[in-house]
């Protein structure tokens, strides 16, 4: 089956006929076709409806179309023609719709006002620009009014009025003070959204003369002041405090609307002492997420992107600890009109149908009308093939006559939307766009893109043939595009050859034949390697390449991913680099590239340098300090000096140090002024203006430097304007609404005279604002408040003094304030790679709602649950970030058959945006952990009774378990392997027709689908028959012998003397002998127990001769009577693995550890440890 995908192609510039209907703005026109297709005009750029032009400059209304043949262009104003040819100051650009209004040579933009439209005409249609309202912009002044000063009682409300003058469009307000700066503002003083300053009470450090409300109009990049206002607080003891009242809005309910797709801003600000904190609500619903935000400390309601769905009641409650108060606000959302389907292009060929469709959604719902040609449907001329049907227009049997450009106007009274889209009726045979015989190379194993660009109308179908005589080309191993590309997804050596081409349409068929060569890949057979090379050394690395012998391949060599150095040190060869004489600089990683025009491969390697071998260092000494420094010449701006070099001691003065003190600005500083070389001992120094020097000379060898010279005479330069402006000129917003202007100040010398400030200049980049001055203090910052947000501007920052002003200076480009960004990245996708591995991608948001730096993405994901247990834990969410523009990442770490969730993030340097919406992803199962125990119990004479436990980490479906169990013998050789398969839900086995007095090993694990786990392993032992032991022991009665009784006082005698000795020794303070074996064996699992008395090797002490609790032995044949009691080792430890914990090295001996795999046959094991088999009995 053929599969067909949509993707980009270099050689398409105009296939725009690849489906009959298409975009108009995305047709490319082939300059070869352009002399014989026709097409209707087409409007490509206008001006926005409503422009708010500068009244200082001129008035550029904005026109485009494109249409062939190319279109004429005429104008209406205020609904009749505007004969531009009549009015002087008005022209239109030659090729070109747009109207330029000349202002500036006498003109008034207000004779201009009014509604204009543009319509763009040739011989195929007319086509209509939407009305494009113009309006000059206007910032009035200030209306002079007489301001009492405010006097108030502390803990009081008040309200400055701000009352800007209305302008066009209106203007930003903020509050400063006489300084320009900003009035700090919190939850008791801060601005409304008209512009008033609210205090919810005032308190004594509020009396200043200087409230001043500035207002700035961006189009003409004015800033109008209004008169400062005093405000005054007089204290009255004690203070009274006061339950809320709403300073606005004022009542208990109000109402509001707001259009679909505006911002939403609700405000209450309420006074009261202390100050109350202001809550909002929606009644019967909840603020929506992601898309709600509090400003001005919670007073602002803010909504981004309103719907109808947000029309309600928003309830603000303004609370302190007297009470509080509250205002209803009833939000209706109205719509203008929007999009549901816009009507697009139509490419039709003769006898064909086809439909415009105009549909629009509004709140009232729009009205839809048709024109044609820029008329009215209703009286445009008929057309027999056309038919309307309110929002749709049928075409059946379309003739070339029928070409014409439609235009869907769809309004309500908040608004219009105005869309064009023509009918284009042609006949066109097949024409293949691409060269022909083209050749396409390729590197084996890697997609081939075979291209077929076409054009025709009725649109061709595309067949693909191989060879001359060929059959169609159809299967799995290809892959059709809709634009008429063959793909080859994984080339081989045999799809080389010749690619036919067909394209036809009931008017004609064409062909077109392209090459396909297949070349081998290129390798690195020899790859560098890592050195370590001793300093001074000769260090090479190897490259050596195969390669496809069409292709000529470059070898590239790069030291720490960059170029290497310019240095005849590093020779490179043919297959290798060499550096010769290596230094410390020479570290770092060297690799080789190696570039053809079809592939590229490296290779990489480190070098290491290290010390050569010390050699022993002639000491010397440092110089002794110069002396009898002497000012000659002094001039304003240079002066001569001169000294007296002190001893050498053996080592020649290499160069001297320049120092100088500033003893006006910096007194007891010394600065790095100038350095000479040794020979010399006479400088003429560059002086700075308003500077009172000092000098010092320090000489310098190579052992170091000397001690530094007496100072010289003073010398005083006269004042001058600065030389130089403030380094370092950055501008980062610290709030959304901001610009942060900061500079290093110059230092006491550069300023090159008294009265040090600065002129702060800025205005917005790429929308030709005027520069905005202001003149501080002796600074190193300065805050423009009322900014969009990150927004870029051009900065500068010059210097000044009482003598004048510095150069001036360059300009800088900084950022309004950033603010979190406003969308959550979309199209989040995982691809589960395994079973602890995912990818997960998502699509880039779009850079404007970024509002910030870009600096990546953050992936949210946490485990929900676990798919073999259904059982939900805590929720331990991890984060992993991805730098930059990055549209994908891994998922490593996950914990296998488990539910996940995960959100994506992006983040600027404000912090992260809303999270996209939780996407759920399953792992797959893998391989168990080992049972969680594995416990053998009631031994008999033939059998043993095995219990365990489920793995703690299932990670799947468990389908069964595996034992495997083998005997052994005295001499510790493993029997054959035996092999049980037992069901996943059985937690116990007993095993039968087992020998008698017998040591077996356990092999237990778990198996999923996926495989097998871990094993966890274990020893028991089967009783002894009590028959046959008794019957050994009635053969010889010994006890009854007077030679064994006579022998047992002699071993008892030795014994006593062995005691004796042991307790000297210790008193002495003899070796531990655990001590000793310690150091004497460095692994203490070898030392076995020894097997003629049941105990510890070299452990015992006086006590240890004590014997043990009844069945606590083991016989030295490893058996254990059935009758004895079950006191064993595991009473004094923690279950089946129980350990003694003397000095730690007992535990080191006999703790469990992980069992190897078990060995089939008759292989021989390590001893079976004593406290595990007597466990095997509990």
């Amino acid at each position: 089956m053929m599969k067909k995908m949509n993707i980009p192609t270099s050689k398409t510039s105009l296939v725009l006929f690849l489906c009959q209907i298409i975009s108009a703005l995305d047709v490319p026109l082939d300059s070869k076709l352009l002399e014989e297709l026709s097409q209707p005009p087409t409007i490509t750029q206008q001006s926005p409806k409503d422009y708010i032009v500068d009244p200082r400059e001129n008035i550029v209304i904005q026109c485009e179309a494109k249409g062939k043949p190319p279109p004429s262009f005429s104008w209406t104003r205020n609904g009749t023609h505007f004969d531009i040819d009549k009015d002087s100051q008005v022209t239109m650009k030659p090729n070109s719709g747009t109207l330029v209004i000349n202002i500036m040579n006498g003109g008034k933009a207000e004779a201009y006002e009014g509604v204009y439209q543009c319509t763009a005409r040739n011989e195929r249609g007319a086509a209509v620009s939407n009305n494009i309202m113009i309006r000059p912009s206007r910032s009035p002044l200030w209306t002079k009014e007489k301001l009492e000063p405010n006097h108030v009682r502390e803990g009081d409300s008040l309200v400055l009025h701000c009352r800007p003058p209305v302008g066009l469009p209106p203007p930003i307000i903020f509050w400063m003070d006489n300084a320009f700066q900003r009035l700090p503002q919190s939850e008791r003083v801060s601005q409304g959204l008209n512009g008033d300053l609210y205090f919810s009470n005032v308190q004594p450090e509020d009396t200043r003369e200087d409230y001043i409300c500035y207002a700035r109009f961006n189009h003409t990049q004015t800033i109008q002041q209004k008169q400062p206002i005093s405000v005054k607080v007089y204290s009255t003891k004690p203070v009274t405090e006061r339950q809320p009242v709403l300073l606005t809005p004022t009542g208990s309910t109000s109402t509001k609307v707001e259009l679909r797709g505006n911002v939403l801003l609700l405000e209450c600000i309420a006074a009261g002492l202390p100050t109350p904190v202001i809550r909002w609500i929606k009644e019967g619903g909840e603020l929506p997420a992601n898309r709600t935000f509090f400003e001005n400390f919670k007073k602002t309601l803010k909504i981004i992107d309103v719907s109808e769905a947000d029309s309600g009641n928003y309830k603000c409650i303004a609370r302190n600890t007297l009470g509080s108060v509250y205002h209803v606000i009833s939000v209706t959302v109205k719509a203008a009109p929007y999009w549901i389907t816009a009507p697009r292009n139509l490419v039709l060929s003769p006898g064909e149908d086809g439909t415009l469709i105009c549909r629009a959604n509004g709140n009232p719902k729009p009205s839809i009308s048709w024109l044609a040609n820029g008329v009215p449907i209703a009286i445009a001329p008929e057309d027999p093939s056309r038919k309307v049907d309110g929002d749709t227009i049928i075409f059946s049997h379309v003739q070339e006559r029928s070409s014409a450009v439609y235009q869907c106007n769809a309004s309500n009274e908040y608004g219009y939307l105005l869309a064009n889209a023509f009918v284009n009726v042609l006949a066109e045979p097949p024409r293949i766009l691409t060269p022909a015989n083209k050749l396409y190379q390729v590197i084996a194993d890697s997609p081939a893109l075979l291209d077929c660009a076409y054009f025709g109308s009725p649109k061709p179908e595309i067949e693909w043939f191989k060879g001359v005589k060929g059959s169609i080309l159809r299967g799995n191993e290809y892959v059709f595009h809709d634009n008429g590309t063959l793909e080859i997804p994984v080339a081989q050596k045999n799809s080389a050859g010749t690619y036919t081409c067909v394209a036809r349409n009931e008017l004609g068929k064409i062909q077109n034949e392209v090459h396909l060569e297949i070349k081998d890949p290129t390798m690195i057979i020899k790859q560098p390697e890592y050195k370590v090379i001793q300093r001074y050394g000769h260090a090479s690395f190897e490259c050596i390449i195969k390669h496809d012998s069409t292709l000529l391949p470059t070898v590239t060599w790069l030291k720490d991913n960059e170029e290497l150095p310019d240095d005849e040190r590093f020779l490179v060869g043919k297959d290798n680099l060499t550096i010769m004489n290596v230094t410390d600089k020479d570290d770092g990683t060297y690799t080789c590239v190696v570039n053809t025009t079809l592939d590229s491969v490296s290779a990489s390697a480190v070098l290491t340098v290290v010390a050569a071998p010390p050699t022993p260092a002639i000491i010397y000494a440092r110089p002794n300090p110069p002396f009898d420094l002497e000012l000659t010449g002094q001039l304003e701006r240079s002066i001569t000096l001169s000294w007296i070099p002190g001893d050498e001691n053996n080592s020649p003065i290499t160069n001297f140090i320049i120092e100088y003190e500033d003893a006006l600005h910096e007194p007891g500083v010394w600065h790095y002024q100038t350095e000479v070389p040794g020979t010399q001992t006479t400088v003429k120094l560059k002086l700075s203006p308003y500077v009172n020097y000092s000098f010092r000379v320090i000489a310098v060898n190579k052992i170091g430097r000397s001690q530094p010279s007496e100072p010289s005479d003073q010398y005083l330069t006269k004042s001058a304007s600065p030389d130089e402006n403030p380094a370092n000129v950055q501008g980062i917003g610290s709030e959304p609404d901001n610009l942060v202007i900061t500079w290093e100040p110059l230092k006491g010398f550069q300023s090159n005279g008294p009265g040090l400030q600065y002129k702060v200049s800025w205005r917005q980049k790429d929308v030709d604002d005027e520069w905005t001055s202001v003149i501080v203090a002796n600074v190193s910052k300065y805050i423009v408040s009322g900014t969009p947000t990150f927004v870029p501007y051009e900065i500068k920052v010059q210097a000044l003094n009482d003598l004048g002003y510095a150069p001036e200076p360059s300009e800088v480009i900084g950022h309004s304030g950033e603010d979190l960004p406003m969308v959550a990245p979309g199209n989040v996708q995982v691809h589960v790679i395994n079973s602890t591995l995912a990818k997960v991608h998502w699509d880039p948001v779009p850079l404007k709602t970024v509002r910030g730096h870009l600096q990546g993405y953050k992936v949210y994901y946490w485990k929900v649950q676990s798919l073999s247990r259904r059982s939900r834990r805590h929720v331990e969410k991890k984060i992993l970030t991805f730098r930059g523009n990055k549209t994908f990442g891994m998922l490593p770490g996950l914990e296998p058959y488990s539910s996940y969730k995960l959100n994506v993030r992006v983040v600027n340097g404000k912090g992260e945006g809303p999270a996209s919406p939780d996407k759920v992803f399953n792992t797959p199962e893998g391989v168990p952990s080992s049972p969680s125990f594995l416990k053998i119990t009631n031994p008999t004479l033939d059998s043993l009774t095995l219990e365990w436990g489920s793995p703690t980490h299932p990670n799947g479906v468990l389908t069964s378990y595996t034992l495997k169990f083998q005997p052994i013998n005295n001499t510790h050789e493993l029997g054959p392997l035996v092999e049980i398969r037992i069901p996943a839900n059985e937690s116990s086995l007993i095993l039968k027709n087992l020998n008698y007095s017998t040591r077996y090993k356990f092999y237990f694990n778990a198996q999923t689908s996926v495989g097998s786990g871990s094993q966890i392993t274990e020893e028991a032992v089967t009783i002894m028959d009590e028959g046959k032991m008794a019957m050994a022991s009635r053969q010889v009665d010994i006890a009854t012998q007077g030679w064994f009784i006579g022998l047992m006082c002699a071993v008892a005698l030795l014994i006593l003397i062995l005691l004796i000795v042991c307790f000297i020794r210790r008193n002495k303070g003899g070796k531990y002998p655990v001590k000793e074996k310690e150091d004497a064996h460095a692994d203490p699992e070898i030392q076995p127990m020894k097997e003629d008395d049941g105990t510890f090797g070299e452990y015992s002490d006086a006590e240890d001769h004590k014997p043990l609790k009844k069945g606590s032995r083991t016989p030295s044949d490893r058996t254990v009577k059935k009758e004895d009691s079950d006191d064993s080792l595991v009473d004094y430890g923690e279950g089946v693995n129980g350990q003694f914990n003397e000095d730690g090295s007992f535990i080191g001996q006999y703790s469990g550890k992980k069992e190897k795999e078990p060995a089939e046959g008759n292989e021989s094991s390590e001893a079976p440890s004593p406290v595990n088999a007597m466990n095997s009995f509990v």
